[in-house]
């Protein structure tokens, strides 16, 4: 067994996991490579980190690894995704390309580092967790080194999905909303992560394993939260709110509908299909091989938290309020603008301008103000739907100082109200940044 391996190739690298230990791995003294499919979001997490730029589900095949193997020693791969659509394929990026790299790297004498999840099997409820168990398998049954680490629910001090949605609850003020209160869960701090990927390079986990990270005794959802509430300093709840269990499937065919339009939702079905089963594992292998995982209020304490993270929790869950409330403004204000064309148009043929000119300009910026409201529906286009509103308004204002100047003394501030559009526009812009 080779202990030398300090050549590392981190799959997914600039995600919440992946930057964790890219970071670890080089303060360690290991040479890191990261591999990512955006350059730019890659560029900005980990700007000193040497980068692959490629796409897992073009990966699924032996030949499509030689060159990303050849000057490494060792592939972490933290790399995933929560369930199929837009930009995700499970059985591609769980089975089909660690099938091929298992295979690759049997033949280069490249060891691999799984971070699985908890809970893994091949008869689980989700397709999330069978493509796993599949790709688990394959690397098993592969002649490369191999270890699988299967973490609970990961605690860091960033946040993205899952432990998102978490602080988001957490800041619900006054009350605290929760579902499935009663599910166990066990987490892992991030950190103790980390370390294991390090222990398994540096030969210290036997090799071709199964290990559970995950804290000793699970707690139910409910405490979980009431943790981060604290944690956050935010007031404790002055009372529980039970969401009702027959809500969920609800809740997450609407928020698998908007994942179609590319939005990353924690609440999406396979979520919810996972809480209710309990993110649980048995630590006793790792505490075998010598490793120790830290208890939630533990890795909780150890974690600085600032004002910055409350005002992230109550952000995040503003976004969607402000996300809907601004597309709804601008599609209502395109759908009015042709209900009362007339009328709208009067405004202009009052400033001296003829009547079809004035109209054919009411209705194309009825259609502008509907385009771009809809078009904030779209993860792809909500950034520039966004930077669309700021310009438009300014557009607006502009014009109308030009042509109705009368408008900014109105008693009803038609154009004064331009102004916080503007400003609601340009938060939303900086909330809707991915990472």
């Amino acid at each position: 067994m080779r202990q030398d391996r300090r050549r590392v190739l981190i799959l997914g690298a600039y995600g919440l996991i992946g930057a964790r230990i890219a970071r670890h791995l080089s303060a360690a003294g290991y040479q890191v490579t990261g591999l990512g499919r955006n350059r730019t979001t890659a560029q900005r997490i980990l700007p000193d980190l040497a980068w692959h730029i490629a796409d897992l589900r073009d990966l699924t095949a032996p030949s499509d690894w030689a060159d990303l193997l050849k000057d490494c020693d060792a592939v972490v791969n933290c790399a995933g995704a929560l369930q199929d659509g837009g930009e995700d394929d499970l059985s591609a990026v769980h089975h089909r390309m660690l099938a091929a790299l298992s295979e690759a790297a049997a033949r280069h004498d490249v060891a691999i580092v799984q971070i699985s999840a908890a809970g893994v099997c091949p008869d689980a409820s989700t397709a999330f967790f069978r493509s796993k168990a599949a790709g688990d398998a394959a690397l098993l049954a592969s002649a490369a080194p191999v270890w699988i680490l299967r973490p609970g629910l990961v605690i860091a001090q960033q946040a993205y999905g899952g432990t998102m949605l978490l602080r988001m609850l957490a800041a619900v003020p006054f009350v605290q909303p929760v579902a499935l209160g009663k599910t166990p869960v066990q987490s892992v701090g991030i950190d103790d992560l980390a370390r294991a990927v390090e222990a398994a390079l540096a030969g210290e986990l036997p090799e071709g394993e199964v290990f559970d990270l995950v804290e000793d005794t699970p707690r139910p959802l409910r405490e979980v939260i009431a943790a981060h509430r604290n944690w956050l300093g935010f007031p404790p709840a002055r009372m529980l709110l039970p969401v009702p269990a027959i809500l969920l499937p609800l809740v997450g065919r609407c928020a698998d509908g908007l994942g179609r339009l590319g939005w990353r939702s924690p609440l999406r079905s396979t979520a919810l299909e996972v809480l209710k089963d309990g993110i649980t594992g048995d630590p006793a292998a790792f505490q075998a091989a010598g490793g120790a995982v830290a208890s939630l209020p533990a890795v909780l304490a150890s974690i600085p938290v600032g004002a910055e993270h409350r005002m992230q929790a109550r952000l995040s869950l503003l976004m969607p309020v402000l996300l809907v409330g601004l597309s709804l403004f601008w599609i209502v204000s395109g759908v009015m603008g042709v209900v009362s064309l007339t009328a709208a148009a009067q405004v202009l043929t009052d400033a001296g301008w003829a009547l079809w000119p004035a109209k054919l300009s009411v209705l194309f910026w009825a259609v502008v103000d509907v385009a771009l409201g809809m078009a904030l529906w779209l993860r792809r286009w909500a950034g520039l739907a966004c930077w669309g509103m700021i310009f438009v308004s300014v557009i607006y204002l502009c014009s109308a100082s030009f042509v109705t100047p009368q408008l900014w003394v109105d008693p009803l501030g038609p154009l004064v109200k331009v102004i916080p559009v503007i400003l609601a526009a340009l938060t939303l812009r900086v909330m809707l940044e991915r990472r």
